[in-house]
């Protein structure tokens, strides 16, 4: 990888295309950790009431036997999902499992009106039929390395990049 794409960069295009997507009945939903750490900054910065949705993809993913139960938030939806026009965030669109996984949880709590996912970085490499009606970045990795939002005490975004084990 050329260098580590600038967070705060990418948030404030992120911010413009979650703008661009939302309506009035638009419900923000962030996947556990990183889109968690964006939908409350997103909530913030639009001046939404009310707390965001989080949702886990812990309990629906197909590695669920190698990977267990992770430390991360579980979902928290504070709203009716019925009828309701959903916006999921995450930090990074890779194979879309997870997003399948989170699709299946937000499922469990009701059939949404439409569900459209806004991503800061799809790096391609996708296992699913899965797309992000907005991605801030495009970018490609090499298989063996993972791609991560870090979010600092100041509340400030950094990417991080590890080999993926």
């Amino acid at each position: 990888m050329n260098s580590i794409p600038d967070a705060e960069a990418l948030y404030v295009e992120l911010l413009r295309g979650v703008k661009s997507l939302m309506r009035d009945n638009t419900r923000l939903v962030g996947v556990t950790s990183g889109g968690a750490w964006l939908v409350e900054r997103l909530q913030k910065d639009l001046g939404l009431a009310g707390a965001p949705g989080i949702i886990s993809s812990a309990m629906h993913r197909d590695d669920f036997a190698r990977r267990g139960l992770s430390a991360s938030a579980q979902t928290s939806l504070p709203f009716d999902v019925d009828g309701a026009d959903v916006l999921l965030l995450d930090d990074v669109l890779y194979t879309g499992r997870t997003i399948r996984a989170v699709l299946n949880e937000l499922f469990d709590f009701g059939r949404p009106a439409q569900v459209r996912l806004a991503v800061m970085i799809d790096r391609g490499g996708r296992e699913l039929p899965v797309a992000a009606d907005f991605a801030a970045k495009k970018l490609e990795l090499p298989a063996a390395q993972l791609l991560a939002l870090a979010r600092a005490d100041s509340g400030a975004f950094s990417f991080k990049v590890e080999d993926n084990k």
